[in-house]
């Protein structure tokens, strides 16, 4: 039997354990299982669409939830969304996003458009004298740094950046004695197109290049930022970038990429590099967000296909130690981490009035269990979903099985399930030369653990459809050649 190796559209499709396609599967460490479904979260929709999320720590380990949207700021309590916005709320654009960082115990919201926000218990309020920013990271060394900045002194300044003095969010006027200033990254051409931190670093992302940022004492400037020589790789967008434990998974414009501060390294060239780019909408590719899954060790990247008019409705899934690749679609408008405060017996009618009508979510899942962190977005109807329920369905495609001097016969395939799935159906893809179109024949359902296809051809593909949570580790057909030339 051949261990599936994962989605590979790049690969030769002759691969022994590629697959061409699936749909609803992602990689765990021992082979691949159906995506788990999102259920609603206890929580109301949001008023309009969500333009960023985040749950935030504060020192003493407590725990603040935020939604925002084009004009306000909401925060979880209980099963509804508490409106934080300052008075009258905000302008935003058609485009902002919010962005978002923890630093102590003041939670900073920024979106280029209004000034920047902060709160440390309820409403958020300006941060006075603060510049407009696109992106805000909360940095070691106790600072805070704002890039693609708009104030008073410099104006619009895509490739701008600033920090605050240090220890105070308050502060931003620049001075030696604080450590507050500000700089521009030009190096590399272009606006910075994303920042976070990593270690004791900060990484600025422009189009096509990289800029490490390092604390060297206020007496030296602040912050020193070097350009990564030789790195062709950058960040697609603000949210394409997130950290992977001490590692840096960014989305370029034409590639899947990880970044540790030495030297960018590719990912996607010859698996999904050149799928992503052609199935990837280039108008929208600047809103591609990436999302890690720390308990799964996944990485969801949330993209606009090729036909979307900008929503995020297709989505790739990276296993960063088995460094392959599934497939997980679905419409999205922000990924949040969710940390659930937990369900006793008395909470269970937030979720449904019956039993029966609870959703369909293992008991010992982190969903119902407070602190339990699971992956989460929110919807096209603006509500919160986690990633925990039963997987619905689900499919995987083979490479292509046989050989061009002859004529096969697949008699039957057969799956390695560690998990079987509540239903499956084969359905037999054939071809007679390599550059045909594949042909749909045979289809019969999963019996005594096989699937008896009896399909004739040169080349052969297999589709699997699956419904109910399932996991598998290898596939095998099982040919016998009826003819040569």
């Amino acid at each position: 039997m051949k261990p599936i190796i994962g989605f590979a559209p790049d690969a030769d499709p002759t691969t022994p354990g590629v697959l061409t396609d699936c749909q609803h599967l992602v990689p765990f460490e021992a082979g691949f299982k159906g995506a788990p479904a999102p259920v609603p979260a206890a929580l109301a929709a949001l008023a309009a669409p969500c333009r960023g999320a985040a749950v935030v720590t504060k020192l003493d380990g407590t725990r603040r939830v935020f939604a925002a949207t084009q004009t306000h700021i909401y925060e979880a309590t209980g099963s509804a969304w508490t409106d934080r916005s300052k008075p009258g709320g905000y302008t935003g654009s058609t485009e902002s996003r919010w962005s978002i960082c923890q630093f102590g115990d003041t939670t900073i919201f920024s979106n280029l458009v209004d000034p920047m926000q902060s709160s440390n218990a309820a409403a958020f309020a300006d941060i006075a004298g603060a510049p407009r920013a696109k992106i805000v990271v909360s940095a070691s060394n106790n600072f805070v740094i704002a890039f693609g900045t708009n104030e008073g002194t410099y104006g619009v300044s895509p490739d701008r950046w600033w920090c605050c003095a240090q220890s105070d969010q308050t502060n931003w006027t620049p001075s030696v004695a604080t450590g507050a200033t500000t700089g521009r990254l030009v190096a590399v051409e272009g606006a910075i197109q994303a920042a976070l931190p990593l270690g004791d670093y900060v990484v600025a992302y422009k189009a096509r290049g990289i800029f490490l940022g390092q604390f060297v004492g206020a007496a030296q400037g602040s912050w020193a930022w070097q350009a990564i020589r030789g790195a062709e790789a950058g960040a697609v967008g603000p949210e394409a970038v997130c950290d992977i434990g001490g590692v840096h998974f960014f989305a370029s414009n034409d590639d899947f990429w990880l970044f540790d501060g030495t030297a960018p390294v590719s990912i996607g060239d010859g698996v999904v590099r050149r799928w992503w780019a052609d199935n990837c909408s280039p108008t929208y590719r600047y809103r591609t967000s990436v999302s890690y899954d720390r308990r799964n060790s996944l990485v969801r990247v949330r993209y606009p296909s090729k036909n979307s008019t900008g929503a995020l409705d297709r989505c790739l899934v990276y296993h960063t130690k088995r460094k392959a690749w599934g497939v997980d679609d679905m419409v999205v408008q922000a990924p949040l981490n969710y940390i659930a405060p937990g369900v006793a017996i008395d909470g269970l009618d937030s979720y449904a009035p019956t039993i029966d009508a609870l959703p369909n979510v293992p008991v010992d899942s982190q969903f119902w269990m407070g602190g339990g962190e699971t992956p989460a977005f929110f919807d096209a109807s603006n509500q919160l979903q986690s990633l925990s329920g039963v997987c619905v369905d689900s499919s995987l495609t083979t490479g292509d099985i046989g050989d061009d001097d002859a004529v096969t016969m697949i008699e039957r395939f057969r799956i390695r399930f560690t998990r079987n799935p509540a239903t499956a159906e084969a359905t037999g893809l054939r071809k007679w030369t390599e550059g045909e179109e594949l042909v749909p024949d045979a289809m019969c359902a999963l019996n005594d653990g096989k699937f008896d296809l009896q399909q004739s051809g040169r080349w052969h593909r297999v589709r699997v459809d699956m419904t109910g949570d399932h996991s598998e580790t290898l596939y095998a057909p099982v040919l016998k050649v009826v003819g040569g030339r």
